[in-house]
């Protein structure tokens, strides 16, 4: 329950049809052993404690007088748990019969919510039982209690205020205005569906399909329970397919023809956030809802969902290979549209032989074949200064001619010899001066020849670098179209190896290998040995750390502590908690510091759910103060 993540569980028991008394003891067994592994939300199946196919018995009287003595010993037995159960049985009410989910709450039916789509059509003929269930809501008699009975009824964490819960029933998933849509609009961040859906080939596939876009749409977690073992398979069988998704991802799925109990863990505040983000998430519904409260104590919640170590780089290999492709063509489209807008023939770009210009060259390529252009007008140079190594010099050059483009060499260890002379600069003072001084005269150069030859100059840096400042202002900073600044770091080195891998050219292959196993550096230091010196993630930190703590800062809204948290889980036994909190730190300081270099950032194509441009998503004062981040992290 603590940083907003709760524990929920979809149960699928065996049941006997038309047994409420021997139900409701396997729905207490489950909710028990659910509740001892740390849920607090448990959604059981549709009329589990009957059996969904009771057909005409659910016209007996005592089977409802069983069903309703059932509710109250599930009650009773499960009011020390802690968990809010909800569980499905038929009640009748006003002469009418409904198909219900009850809400059951520490000993206390919080109430009662009826199913309002009723399907009379190919293998189901509900409606010979059922009456639709209604918005408006009443009361029901349960003993000595006065139950709320509607569609619209909420249930919400007096402790956690995003964890608000609403509940439909199977079929209200599969019609066109699904209840579900009003109860997300009324403040639900969790839907329950209880549900008895029957297996036909390929029926999975789509059910899946639909909890996955229905929390994607409605921004929120959905718990999916279906009936299995132990329904009447006289015409149907019921496989027990449980899903439960958040924002449209999969969080668990169980497998097909079993019971048992799904776990995972949902994270409201991240649903919250995202509802706050987009604003044209919507408006209130015009029915009106009753909201009632319930008392949870915030526990700290054992994590079962796994958190991806580098979230912007798919582990699927297929799906990794179509991101690539999609981003490559994103980076190479958004370039080529500048170049037919201004009418251009040539380029200009600095390689180092290093990842992020192998990238930025490998896009400008593939966007001068697009255009039909010669990669003759790609002027790549190489300026060769105080800390470039044989290595990365040799590995510039041969990408340069291997890929069909213009090479050109400038030696700037003069032009920079002379400059620190006029600012009185000391070669043998390799500090931050030493540094951006040659960073500037290369970019000085790159845009003087730009200027020359009519082209522009194609940016190299990437998103990674833009968060945490790792450019020299007005030196590599700077360019007059940016190709990489959407791309993270530890995104740039797939696309890379994504290019090795299929340009079917052994000579390009090999060298993109050699620049991929390089270690990361500006080369601003002087070589030791003839072997790099400066390595950046010696300086700043990993990048992999770095991208994971920007994407969940930025794209899911987490505070320092909860980042702090599932990155050490995430990272255990590569990154001790030091390490971690030491680079989340560096991380915060840098972020927030640098701003005014990502307020004067060049063009530069969006290509992922995070961006830094300050035209685009990231709207943020260069002088915002990281004091209550980094207060956060000082708690831990």
């Amino acid at each position: 329950m603590k940083q907003g993540f709760v524990k929920v569980a979809s149960a699928t028991l065996g049941i006997r049809v038309a047994d409420p008394v021997y139900n409701a003891r396997a729905i207490c067994t489950q909710a028990k052993e659910a509740a001892e592994h740390g849920a607090k939300i448990i959604v059981f199946p549709e009329l589990c404690i009957t059996g969904y196919t009771c057909n005409d018995l659910f016209l007996q009287n005592l089977l409802l007088k069983k069903a309703k003595e059932a509710l109250l010993t599930i009650a009773e037995e499960t009011s020390r748990l802690g968990a809010l159960l909800f569980v499905g049985l038929p009640v009748e009410k006003d002469g009418r019969l409904y198909n219900v989910a009850a809400a059951v709450y520490r000993g206390s039916i919080l109430g009662m919510i009826p199913k309002k789509n009723i399907p009379t059509y190919a293998e189901f003929y509900e409606g010979r039982y059922f009456t639709s269930g209604e918005e408006r809501i009443t009361n029901f008699c349960l003993g000595e209690y006065e139950v709320p009975f509607g569609t619209n009824l909420l249930f919400c964490c007096e402790e956690l205020p995003e964890l608000v819960l609403g509940c439909e029933i199977c079929e209200d998933l599969w019609v066109a205005d699904p209840p579900s849509t009003s109860h997300a609009l009324a403040g639900a961040t969790v839907i329950a569906n209880l549900s008895a859906s029957n297996e036909t080939v390929s029926k999975d596939a789509y059910r899946e399909l639909l909890v996955k876009s229905t929390s994607a749409r409605l921004l929120c977690g959905y718990i999916y329970t279906s009936a299995g073992e132990g329904e009447s398979t006289q015409d149907l069988v019921f496989g027990g397919h449980n899903l439960i998704a958040e924002n449209g991802t999969l969080l668990a799925q169980s497998s097909r023809f079993a019971t048992g109990i799904l776990y995972t863990d949902l994270d409201v505040l991240k649903i919250s956030s995202e509802r706050r983000r987009m604003g044209t998430f919507g408006k209130q519904p015009t029915a009106s809802y009753c909201k009632i409260p319930f008392s949870m104590e915030l526990t700290e919640t054992k994590l079962e969902r796994k958190f991806a170590a580098h979230p912007f780089v798919p582990e699927d290999p297929a799906l990794r290979n179509r991101r690539c492709e999609d981003i490559l063509s994103i980076q190479a489209y958004g370039l080529k549209k500048r170049y037919e807008h201004i009418g251009g023939k040539t380029a200009v770009l600095g390689i180092s032989g290093g990842l992020d210009s192998t990238l930025a060259l490998l896009v400008t390529v593939r966007t001068f074949d697009l255009l039909g252009l010669a990669r003759k007008g790609i002027i790549a140079v190489t300026m060769p200064c105080f800390g470039t190594t044989d290595r990365t010099y040799e590995n510039a050059c041969l990408l340069a001619k291997t890929l069909g483009t213009t090479l050109r060499e400038v030696d700037i260890r003069e032009a920079v010899t002379g400059h620190f002379a006029d600012i009185g600069q000391d070669m043998e003072c390799h500090d931050i001066t030493y540094e951006n001084g040659q960073a500037r005269e290369r970019t000085q150069v790159l845009m003087d020849i730009a200027n020359k030859e009519n082209a522009l100059v194609i940016g190299t840096g990437d998103m990674s670098e833009l968060a945490l400042g790792w450019a020299t202002y007005n030196g590599d900073h700077m360019s007059m179209y940016g190709v990489n600044a959407g791309v993270p770091k530890t995104l740039v080195r797939h696309l890379v190896q994504y290019y090795a891998d299929t340009c079917e050219r052994d000579e390009l292959s090999k060298v993109l290998k050699d620049v991929l196993d390089t270690p990361v550096s500006p080369e601003l230091l002087p070589p030791v040995e003839g072997n790099i010196a400066q390595k950046t993630e010696d300086l700043v930190g990993p990048y992999e750390l770095h991208d994971f703590f920007l994407y969940y800062m930025l794209r899911c809204g987490y505070a320092p502590d909860k980042v702090y948290r599932i990155a050490e889980e995430t990272f255990a036994g590569k990154y001790d908690a030091k390490t971690i909190k030491k680079w989340l730190k560096n991380f915060y300081r840098r972020f927030f510091s640098q701003q005014f270099k990502r307020s004067c950032l060049p063009d530069g194509p969006k290509v992922g759910s995070v961006a830094l441009s300050p035209r685009g998503d990231l709207r943020m004062p260069s002088d915002a103060c990281a004091r209550i981040w980094l207060d956060r992290l000082e708690e831990i």
